[in-house]
């Protein structure tokens, strides 16, 4: 857990120093609720990047930031209106304090920098957008809270609007957990095996393992393509009366790997059909995909 002790101002999870000598990313999340994030960013593959050295996490109380001796964060909507708003001044000091490259210098094409607000009127949190925030060496997370932030911090702060789903939510604090542990996947040596992370949902434009043919799907050992993963299968063999696909145990890994890439257009066809108008199919996958839609037409009759 997050051990007391570290400033209110600059609160750090401790960071022991990786091989490279300097960690790979370094996420600043502001926000009024530091201590929400003594356990999420402590387990599994975020923790052992962390102790690694190949991210750094700071936690900055915007609290901090404030002049008054109520340290208030928020108050009542220009215009009348329900709830109350994130007032701009805590955020503003408190971005200035990390001393963030200007934003003009932020939105170019090389930019190693980046602001995110996190709201619910923020572009799609996806896998793509992981993959970009994972190509920047300094990532600031603002979180939201109550009725809304004040509009000065987007058009002013902010180099982009993320919402991690078509829902709302009472913070910003759970989305920007969820970013920092979708990005950090991606950072070269947090995951045990590098192929993992182009092995997942999702995941367009993986890197292969192995000589690809022309117009051939992926093998069993890369990425999806953008579709869903195809169904996984461990030990035992037989469960309860269910037993593994023979397809995965007789050792042909051409038949496996058409097996899996039929799992991965079903499951895609069933639970998300919006991803295959923008997934790159070949011939092979196309001719899958119409024997699946046809056996679903024979059984609904």
């Amino acid at each position: 857990m997050v051990r007391a002790g570290f400033s209110r101002r600059h609160k750090f999870f401790p960071t022991r120093t990786s091989r490279i000598g300097v960690a790979q990313m370094k996420f600043e999340i502001l926000t009024i609720f530091p201590d929400f994030f003594r356990g999420p960013l402590d387990y599994g593959i975020v923790r052992r990047a962390r102790e690694a050295g190949l991210i750094e996490i700071g936690i900055h109380d915007l609290r901090a930031f404030t002049h008054d001796r109520h340290r208030t964060v928020d108050d009542r909507p220009f215009g009348g209106g329900e709830g109350m708003v994130l007032k701009p001044e805590p955020i503003f000091e408190c971005l200035e304090s990390l001393h963030i490259a200007p934003r003009e210098e932020r939105m170019g094409e090389d930019a190693r920098q980046t602001v995110v607000l996190l709201s619910p009127q923020g572009e799609l949190f996806t896998q793509a957008v992981a993959q970009q925030l994972m190509g920047r060496e300094r990532v600031v997370l603002i979180c939201g809270r109550y009725e809304g932030v004040d509009e000065r911090v987007s058009e002013q702060l902010a180099d982009r609007e993320i919402s991690i789903g078509d829902f709302v939510l009472s913070g910003g604090e759970l989305g920007a957990a969820i970013i920092v542990d979708a990005a950090t996947r991606l950072v070269p040596g947090a995951l045990g095996n590098a192929a993992s992370s182009q092995q997942e949902s999702f995941t367009a434009n993986a890197v292969e393992v192995g000589v690809r043919v022309a117009g051939e799907p992926p093998s069993s050992t890369c990425g999806s393509g953008g579709l869903l993963d195809y169904p996984h299968y461990t030990r035992p063999a037989e469960f309860r009366g269910m037993p593994v696909p023979e397809v995965l145990m007789n050792g042909n890994h051409d038949e496996i790997r058409k097996w899996r890439r039929r799992g991965a257009l079903r499951k895609t066809l069933r639970n998300r059909p919006d991803l295959l108008r923008q997934a790159e199919l070949s011939k092979e996958d196309r001719k899958l995909l119409a024997e699946i839609e046809a056996e679903q037409e024979r059984a609904g009759r």
